[in-house]
């Protein structure tokens, strides 16, 4: 007997496509036994510190090196990586990242006590020269009324100024992009801007007032640009080096209209793509007490990955794959942009992977440096990442299936509010109910699709006198 004819409802798919879980031993041995300490101890999940810890070491890492793919092209890639932390409010995204940032903020911290005292010396030496100028005035005063006006302008430039110190910066959470441009300035090797909520940023660039810093933050996600503004009052303001990592959490609700402006071509310029780092585990419905202190020797040997990386001398150096790993990268590579350019992708996930070499050679060199602090990328480091990208992959198909499996995930909310509306409906009283994912004609057309497509609900004709027929919808009686 045909299903269709005795109209048993069928259970809905799920609206969200399965996640590979966070693969430990694709991390180094420090940052892997540290991922899994932090994330028993709060029992959140491993996705959140790992990526938060990738994103800032490579912060740490800037524009100091650069990997070249390829042996022979001058194609450099800057290491700069840019995350998002994905998951609702109980999902502990921010003490993950709290815990994962601790070493960056206490190099912050100690590199602020280092400027405390050499401002307190620079305005001491000030005080000073101001003395030393006025001194050097009346002098020129009296050569120059001797006529000797050689010496009067020797006596003006004997005084040397101190040269005020710069505050070296490592985190920027809120700034101007004219700000964020001088902060660059200042420290040259790059920043890292860290958003607790990445919603209000990534809204401000989707409006219209926001194209202009669009543009600016598009230009960072390089690293290797040069970037003036000409502002009134500012002046004309050169960045010489863009180079800015990027780590913050979302809520998935507000992430959505993002994604949909990505994939229906209102903000396809490439931004979300570049969120390469952007992962959205499945949060344990179970919560264990865990009081145990942290493993002080994991933590060290954490925190040493950030202190070694951050001493490594900005020389300018280029790194490159060994003989071993280069035909890995190669084979990788070459399978990537065929499946690409086929045709078969949606034109968002096409370009989501074809800004993966990018993520994929940072994160090579970072593993590299800090298992060997070579720049010859060997084959296990490229190896751990390329088990990232199968990874980091899932992720971005659920991030992305936000738009295309919307429908069913209003269909199951029409389902659970079932008792919220009359029987039978019609499709303006759901409208009515102004819920979320079901406020507008074509989304209550698309859930209703699919109800009827799972028997959960059936269709109803009534006529109407000189007119249309109308519609009506009945829950299936077997629909739970």
């Amino acid at each position: 007997m045909n299903p269709k004819e005795i109209n048993v409802p069928l259970p809905l798919p799920p609206d969200q496509p399965p996640v590979v879980p966070l693969p430990l031993e694709a991390l180094p041995e420090p940052l892997s036994a540290f991922v899994a300490d932090v994330a028993e101890r709060q029992q959140c999940p491993p996705d959140y510190v790992a990526v938060t810890a990738l994103c800032a070491l490579s912060a740490v890492v800037g524009n100091k090196i650069r990997v070249c793919p390829k042996q022979h092209d001058n194609w450099a890639i800057v290491p700069n990586l840019w995350g998002a932390v994905v998951g609702g409010p109980a999902s502990s995204k921010s003490p993950a990242m709290g815990a994962a940032m601790a070493p960056l903020k206490d190099m912050e911290r100690a590199a602020w006590r280092v400027y405390e005292q050499e401002k307190a010396d620079f305005e001491a030496a000030l005080k000073l020269a101001t003395i030393e100028e006025k001194q050097a005035q009346d002098n020129a005063k009296r050569l120059n009324k001797k006529g000797d006006k050689e010496g009067a302008l020797e006596a003006l430039k004997s005084v040397d100024k101190p040269e005020e110190p710069t505050r070296q910066r490592l985190i920027v959470n809120d700034a101007t992009i004219e700000k964020l441009g001088e902060l660059l300035n200042e420290n040259p090797n790059g920043l890292l801007l860290v958003r607790d909520e990445l919603a209000g940023w990534l809204s401000k660039l989707s409006g219209e007032e926001g194209q202009g810093d669009r543009a600016f933050y598009l230009e960072c996600y390089d690293g290797d640009g040069r970037y003036t503004f000409d502002r009134i009052g500012r002046g004309t303001v050169d960045i010489e080096s863009t180079t800015l990592a990027i780590i913050g959490g979302i809520q998935p609700a507000r992430i959505a209209p993002l994604i949909r402006g990505a994939t229906r071509g209102t903000d396809d310029d490439g931004l979300i793509q570049r969120v390469q780092l952007a992962v959205w585990p499945d949060i344990p419905s179970r919560f264990k007490w865990h009081d145990v202190p942290p493993d002080k020797d994991i933590y060290k040997a954490y925190a040493d990955c950030f202190h070694r990386l951050a001493s490594l001398p900005r020389e300018g150096k280029r790194a490159r794959f060994n003989d071993e790993a280069q035909p890995l990268f190669i084979e990788w590579m070459e399978e990537l942009q065929a499946e690409a350019r086929s045709g078969d992708l949606h034109p968002v996930i096409a370009a989501h992977l074809v800004k993966m070499p990018k993520t994929i050679a940072a994160l090579s060199l970072i593993f590299e440096l800090i298992e060997s602090g070579e720049t010859s990328i060997s084959a296990k480091s490229l190896a751990m990442a390329l088990e990232l990208a199968d990874y980091l992959r899932s992720h971005s198909e659920r991030l992305y299936s936000i738009v295309s499996n919307s429908a069913i995930k209003a269909a199951k909310l029409l389902l659970k509010r079932k008792d919220k509306l009359p029987s039978p409906f019609t499709t303006r009283q759901i409208q009515q109910k102004g819920w979320s994912g079901l406020s507008d004609k074509y989304e209550v057309s698309d859930a209703l699709t699919v109800l009827l497509d799972h028997h959960q609900i059936r269709l109803e004709a009534v006529p109407n006198t000189g007119g249309r027929p109308s519609t009506r919808f009945h829950w299936t009686t077997e629909a739970k």
